[in-house]
């Protein structure tokens, strides 16, 4: 009976091309995920779009005080579906967010970007209805614009120093 295994030979070769390129596990001891946690303070939120943007940030990253993270929320709403009564069914809400990543001590400007995504909601004849669809839709925007930004912070966080 041969020992040759396809699934292993694969295996092997995928993992490859991540050792040629000093592959590091984000998580892992040195890694960007590694530098950023526990090492950011967010600014407080003044909204309850930002209230759910910011616990989802301390959520991924937790809370520190080398690094202070201030940021600008904008929202808007389209229109996306429109029945034969001109009832309006559907609604997309656009978000964007810029952020600033300062060192906390100096104020010197670590890293700055910003993020942009949309979800949308179904409007209904019940009004308690579409109110609660509409915060839902906020509250997974809030989400992706925070995971967003937890991204690119990992990304630029090798930078910083």
């Amino acid at each position: 009976m041969s020992s040759f295994n396809r699934r292993h030979l694969l295996l092997g070769l995928g993992a490859l091309p991540l050792g040629a390129c000093n592959f590091q596990p984000v998580y892992g001891n040195g890694g960007s995920g590694d530098v950023i946690r526990n090492r950011i303070t967010v600014a407080a939120p003044d909204t309850r779009l930002e209230f759910e943007m910011v616990a989802r940030l301390e959520d991924r990253l937790g809370v520190g005080g080398a690094y202070s993270l201030s940021y600008d929320v904008t929202t808007s709403t389209r229109n996306v579906a429109i029945d034969g009564a001109e009832n309006i069914d559907r609604i997309n809400v656009i978000g964007s967010l810029a952020f600033t990543v300062r060192e906390a001590g100096t104020g010197r400007v670590v890293q700055t970007g910003e993020v942009s995504t949309f979800t949308a909601y179904a409007t209904t004849a019940s009004p308690v209805a579409t109110a609660s669809a509409r915060r839902d839709a906020e509250d997974r925007l809030a989400v992706a614009l925070a995971d967003q930004v937890v991204s690119r912070l990992i990304a630029g966080a090798p930078g910083w120093t």
